[in-house]
């Protein structure tokens, strides 16, 4: 349960796995950090390899446009052949993409190379997140959820680091050593129990619960088949929906947290994060730091992976809701900073030389402690066992949607109300996310995924029924049956405006 406490062997064995899977992430990482680098190193040594500043800017911004689509592909993957098989995947096409990336001598072969590495993307996306959520107890998941996230920081800054020391083609030869290792990290841990579960491969889950030491996770196939048995003359007159049918997809306790976590990935992109991440020497030039602007960037990206990995240790005491609250809080104010130091500039006031590198270390740091990895965790909290899924990769496919759309429309936006009509933008969608998370959003600290699905589900008719000795308090998520309700009592004690 999640009161228990987790044993050293059980925390070694979860955190263990979580390190290797989140090795994907830090690939995502590197493709994310590598155009920042590259693309000056592909100016200086191969000037016609990117003839004009548009190719450039495609082959930079062209991985979450591939990102999409391998998210949407993820989705029957993570079904029919689990989680850990879905992360697998993207190792050998991360292999491929950086192979072509580092022996390319033509645009377009950089622009499908840039695109396949994106595919790679969004397999792992939400393979990685929900892999981790899964096989990590109550106690210990906000701090072993959030270690992809910093991973994922932790490849950007590597990439800034290495591309001030390397060359283009170096850095891809190295990147496609850490997607080899990738493969041989994963490969040797055991698939979700959860899953494995949902499949009714009730041994497998069960060794593979086991060996993880999981809290509070047991498989009766008896007994489920008992329950489903009295559900079916107690409570379900009418057979229940395939869990993936529309009727089982437009019910409330899917749509409720699948629209929560749309919005919170929204608010984590319209934040203008991954203009930052793209962007963050030219900005620096053009808000007239004094500052050297590769210096700055990596600056910036040390912090952001120091501020992840302080966030390890209040996420799970803090809990979910304060730490979103508070990152939307400072990162409103930064990007608000940002619009300042901007206009400053654009008047002539030279003065605060300094203050777009502050704003920027702040608004990093404000978006590391919540909103850069608590909507992925949510992501594997929030969403039902049977259409985790599904709903993982269209959540996955629309953040990097919004991701490609951010990133192209910095410089439009620019130019039509100017750079610090831009970041003021960002600082009021900031306002509005912390409006949205106070009201909207529950807190899942400490609690069981079980128990977090029960919280979206309808409350049970009035207490007449209970008193004629009838429990009526049966869910409508086919996933879940009878022997699940246990769970129902502690989910009442969850903080939520719902």
């Amino acid at each position: 349960m999640a009161d228990e406490k987790t044993t050293p062997i059980a925390a070694l064995k979860q955190t263990l796995l979580s390190l290797s899977v989140s090795l994907s992430y830090f690939c995502i990482g590197l493709v994310r950090g590598y155009s920042a680098p590259a693309v000056p190193s592909m100016h200086e040594t191969m000037p016609g390899l990117l003839p004009t500043k548009n190719i450039a800017s495609w082959v930079s911004s062209i991985p979450p446009f591939g990102a999409f689509f391998g998210s949407l592909v993820a989705f029957p993957l993570m079904h029919r052949i689990g989680r850990k098989y879905t992360v697998l995947i993207a190792s050998p096409l991360w292999v491929a993409a950086w192979v072509l990336i580092a022996t390319a001598d033509d645009w377009r072969v950089l622009f499908v190379a840039r695109m396949l590495s994106g595919f790679g993307v969004g397999l792992s996306l939400p393979a990685a997140q929900v892999y981790v959520s899964e096989c990590s107890d109550p106690k210990i998941r906000g701090v072993i959820g959030s270690l992809p996230a910093l991973a994922m920081s932790f490849g950007i800054l590597m990439m800034y680091v290495m591309g001030k020391f390397f060359h283009w083609r170096l850095l891809a030869w190295i990147c496609c050593g850490m997607a080899f290792c990738l493969f041989l990290a994963v490969a040797c841990f055991p698939q979700s129990p959860v899953w494995l579960k949902t499949r009714k491969q009730f041994e497998k889950a069960h060794h593979s619960a086991k060996w993880l030491h999981l809290q509070g996770f047991s498989i009766d196939p008896k007994a489920n088949a008992v329950g489903a048995t009295v559900e079916q003359k107690d409570a379900m007159p009418s057979p229940a929906p395939k869990p993936l049918s529309k009727e089982a997809l437009v019910r409330r306790e899917i749509l409720i947290p699948f629209g929560i976590g749309l919005v919170l990935l929204s608010i984590q992109q319209l934040s203008g994060i991954d203009a930052v991440v793209f962007f963050t020497v030219e900005i620096f030039r053009s808000a007239g730091s004094s500052m050297d602007g590769h210096v700055a960037t990596i600056i910036v990206g040390t912090v952001q992976v120091l501020s992840n990995g302080a966030s390890l240790f209040v996420v799970d005491r803090a809990g979910r809701k304060p730490l979103l609250i508070m990152s939307g809080l400072i990162m409103c104010v930064a990007m608000a900073s940002m619009g300042a130091a901007f206009h400053l500039n654009s008047i002539g006031n030279t003065c605060f030389g300094y203050l777009p590198v502050v704003s920027l270390i702040v608004f990093m740091i404000g978006f590391s402690i919540g909103f850069g990895s608590i909507p992925f965790l949510l992501m594997g909290e929030l969403f039902p066992t049977a259409q985790r899924s599904l709903l993982s990769s269209l959540a996955g496919s629309f953040n990097l949607a919004m991701m490609f759309t951010v990133i192209k429309t910095y410089h439009p936006l620019e130019d039509l109300i100017t750079t610090s009509g831009t970041f003021l933008i960002y600082s009021v969608l900031c306002a509005l996310g912390v409006v949205f998370v106070i009201t909207c959003v529950p807190e899942t600290k400490g609690h069981e995924l079980e128990s977090i699905q029960k919280l979206f589900q309808r409350r049970p008719e009035p207490c007449h029924q209970q008193e004629l000795g009838i429990d009526k308090t049966c869910h409508e998520n086919p996933v879940f049956s009878s022997s699940d309700e246990t769970a129902h009592h502690q989910s009442r004690s969850i903080d939520t405006k719902l």
